[in-house]
């Protein structure tokens, strides 16, 4: 391979180091226990940044990306803590998540109970005057856009992205509902059959017997067999359905002033609370426009974006947007183009590309990209979420194909590979609720690399000498497995726990004194001490199943030559 010349990473100067990534409880039982692990004489000068993930604020569902609101959750959070992480000078990075917001947040409960009088009826995108004259009703009550349209729109569920909502005059209304919904009802109790005239007080205990028990089951209340009392079907439904509970987040209506007036808000509390980095959550669902994909329109997702940056500037915030798309629509380095910092959402599937098929033509790459179109990025191995395969993937782009940086069937391997090993993976959807691609595969980094501690190392060692900032998730750094537990009590929907355990103190004690956690720990250290990761990285000549980075910078150097053959690896560095 040829040598590529060297080249300045840029930067902000004061992001920099190495970013630790948690939930508040990821460690104990608040953020108080993580605190006291990070200041560990083993965690001494390892992170000089922390991403603290939205269950810090108020939060129903979603492992805290169904906001509330932004006040902080006193069960995991307390002032002190904000002030003992504003004490160790870490720098902070926290959400906002402009798509959408939870039905129980205040905005949306009042909706519901004043329906049309709410003064937040446009805060939310009522989903049939958002398409009126643009489809057609159907017998539900809910609009179908005409075919050139629904074919666009793209989903992160099957079916339509909706929850009807009754509102106060019994009549159901469709909100737009791109990510979560879940509809359920109360329990039955006896003494509300009693408005039913016609039913025997002696039949209420079976009654709400067999209808409880179908709640329960996460039945089909149209499928309920109530036996002898078919003949009141209609009317003990429509008392079980008048008392509906919703779980959700619902779509914000970016063309309401209220919404912007609420983001507004919303970043003056994260500044207050020590906030430096703000990651933009599924910013690139939130502007809508008929006759457009309801992802990263043009040009009105950059319209909001400079909107979101000014408000951003004023408050001292760095914004990151969040967005997973493919490599070859190339809308990172759209974004990159910009001046933002962008996530290698890349970097994870192409890790274990590179470790599983003992080649590093394909990272050597994203690294070459990285460099040379000057992309300013965070990457990551593990994360709250799921292993990226989409965004590896080609792209159709002004009717030329744009390759990804992995050929299809090598993405089908990583996937194939990581699932026979556990792992589960989550899909995107047509309107019809058909799987169109892959979306990620949900596995914890370790035992994606099939619990293997040397891999591991290797996979740390060359994050730790990679472009950007690396962002090190908790349980990838105690080498955590596969927890299928808690994916089974998460029930449908719950994929994503497999890699979301959290550890007691005990746990972390105990695992702090294996190998694989000290000596990623030196590696961290090292990575976020050094000044050799201040300058220049040069890609040096090596064999394919080689990988050899240089990081200088004055008299100041760091080199990592890895075998990924032997799955080993050698650091050199000046003092």
């Amino acid at each position: 391979m040829n040598q590529n010349p060297s080249k300045p990473v840029t930067s902000s100067p004061t992001l920099k180091g190495v970013m630790f990534n948690a939930y508040p409880d990821s460690i104990g039982n608040k953020l108080s226990d993580l605190i006291e692990t990070l200041n560990f004489t083993e965690f001494e000068n390892a992170f000089s940044l922390f991403y603290i993930l939205p269950s810090f604020f108020n939060n129903d569902l979603d492992r805290g990306f169904s906001i509330i609101d932004y006040n902080i959750n006193k069960e995991l959070v307390s002032e002190k803590d904000i002030k003992d992480l504003k004490d160790m000078g870490i720098i902070l990075k926290f959400d906002i998540v402009l798509n959408h917001l939870s039905v129980a947040s205040p905005q949306f409960k009042d909706l519901v109970l004043n329906g049309a009088e709410s003064e937040y009826e446009n805060f939310f995108i009522n989903w049939n005057k958002f398409w009126n004259g643009h489809g057609a009703m159907n017998e539900e009550g809910v609009i179908i856009p005409d075919k050139q349209y629904l074919d666009i729109l793209f989903m992160r569920k099957p079916g339509l992205p909706i929850l009807k909502i009754l509102f106060p005059g019994g009549e159901e209304i469709p909100y737009w509902n791109t990510f979560y919904q879940k509809l359920s009802y109360e329990k039955l109790m006896e003494e509300e059959l009693v408005v039913i005239s016609d039913i025997h007080s002696d039949s209420y205990i079976t009654i709400c017997q067999i209808v409880n028990q179908c709640l329960e089951n996460n039945g089909d209340l149209d499928q309920l067999n109530l036996e002898k009392h078919e003949n009141h079907r209609d009317k003990i439904l429509q008392l079980v359905k008048s008392r509906p509970v919703y779980l959700g987040q619902m779509d914000l209506n970016a063309r309401s002033p209220k919404v912007w007036q609420f983001y507004e808000e919303t970043l003056s509390k994260l500044a207050n609370y020590g906030c430096s980095i703000l990651r933009l959550d599924a910013f690139a669902y939130l502007h809508k426009e008929v006759g457009l994909s309801n992802f990263f329109n043009k040009p009105g997702t950059w319209e909001y974006l400079s909107r979101i940056e000014e408000m951003a500037k004023g408050k001292g915030l760095t914004i990151l947007p969040e967005i997973h798309a493919e490599y070859g629509s190339h809308i990172h380095e759209d974004v990159a183009r910009a001046g933002y910092m962008i996530y290698d959402f890349f970097l994870p599937g192409l890790m274990i590309h590179t470790i599983e098929k003992k080649s590093s033509k394909a990272l050597i790459k994203w690294i070459n990209d990285i460099i040379n179109k000057d992309l300013r990025t965070i990457n990551m191995l593990g994360c709250h979420d799921g292993i990226p395969v989409l965004d590896l993937k080609g792209k159709r782009r002004n009717n030329v194909y744009l390759p990804g940086l992995l050929r299809d069937e090598e993405i089908e391997d990583i996937m194939d590979l990581i699932l026979r090993r556990g792992g589960r993976v989550k899909n995107i959807y047509d309107a019809d609720g058909n799987k169109i691609s892959y979306y990620q595969v949900n596995a914890t980094y370790f035992s994606a690399l099939g619990n293997n501690e040397e891999k591991l190392l290797l996979a740390r060692a060359i994050q730790m000498f990679m472009p950007g900032i690396p962002q090190v998730w908790y349980l990838d750094l105690f080498a955590g497995s596969n927890d299928y537990q808690a994916v089974d009590k998460a029930g449908q929907g719950g994929h994503k726990e497999i890699n979301r355990s959290n550890l007691s103190m005990e746990e972390v004690r105990y695992r702090m004194q294996f190998p694989i956690v000290q000596d990623q720990l030196d590696i961290i250290r090292l990575r976020n001490t050094h000044k050799a990761f201040d300058g220049n990285i040069e890609i040096r000549e090596s064999k394919e199943n080689e990988l050899i980075l240089w990081w200088t910078n004055g008299d100041h150097f760091a080199q990592l030559t890895a075998d990924l053959s032997g799955h080993t690896f050698s650091i050199k560095s000046s003092d």
